[in-house]
């Protein structure tokens, strides 16, 4: 019998329906590759490979492994499932190929992390979906305005709601319910080179960096107070706007201009 770990943020998840239905809601082609992070007991590595994908499955405890092992041994030996031992954020995932789609129930305390992780690295997944806590992915999906995270998640892709998971699918039930988040369209397409991926992300970063704050005074860290203010005007943004009040294209717009 498999004990969640508190120090690796495990919940299990226990409900084979629930599992199914994040497959489904993934829309995965054909015999697609899939990284699943954290398999835990195997119950949506099951529903996965029962619907004829090809997982990677990348489990940080290694006293699961065994029994995974034990449960998909035809499917580990027909090369269906490959089994690796570590922490997704310090593996080697250059066996993925090009085209591969990452499905997971992710430790709730790194999921910003790997968000940044998948979305900013170069071989970016075709579509994520993601167990994760309900509140995040409302901040994501429907606040479109306001949130950090949110602009970081759809400057890659389409954020979806797909659906609440209660706590009590999972073993231990954690303290809050749960989503199902879905960002398909992923692609790199807003940063034509990388220094304009990365100038994006220092003037998001420090345009929220204190919340209470106009945007103008936090990004006087970046540029000077005087240009701030003209590049706001030059886009028709109020001279005392906060980072809360921008859209996406907002904030494309701002970062675009304030670089040149």
């Amino acid at each position: 019998m498999a004990f969640a770990k508190k120090s690796l943020g495990q919940n299990f998840l226990m409900h084979a329906q629930t599992a199914q239905r994040i497959v489904e809601a993934a829309e995965l082609p054909e015999r697609a590759v899939v990284l699943e992070i954290g398999p835990g007991t195997g119950m949506l590595t099951s529903a996965l490979l029962t619907t004829g994908m090809s997982v990677v499955a990348v489990e940080a405890d290694h006293t699961l492994i065994p029994t995974l092992e034990e449960r998909f041994a035809n499917e580990v030996a027909e090369g269906r499932l490959r089994l690796v031992q570590g922490d997704v954020r310090s593996v080697d995932l250059s066996i993925l190929p090009e085209d591969y789609h990452l499905v997971a129930n992710i430790p709730y305390y790194i999921t910003g992390e790997l968000l940044r992780m998948f979305l900013s690295r170069s071989q970016k997944p075709r579509s994520m979906t993601l167990l994760v806590q309900k509140e995040v992915a409302d901040r994501i999906v429907r606040d479109p305005k306001g949130s950090l995270l949110s602009i970081a998640v759809r400057v890659y892709g389409t954020p979806i709601y797909r659906f609440t998971v209660p706590r009590g699918a999972f073993v231990p039930a954690p303290k809050v319910d749960s989503a199902v988040l879905s960002i398909q369209n992923i692609s790199k397409d807003a940063f034509p080179t990388q220094a304009e991926e990365d100038w994006f992300f220092a003037v998001l970063r420090t345009g929220f960096g204190h919340k209470r704050k106009q945007l103008v005074k936090n990004l006087e860290a970046l540029v000077p107070r005087g240009e701030v203010a003209a590049v706001l005007k030059s886009l028709s943004l109020p001279e005392k706007v906060r980072a809360e009040d921008l859209s996406l294209h907002d904030w494309l717009s701002l970062a675009q201009t304030l670089r040149n």
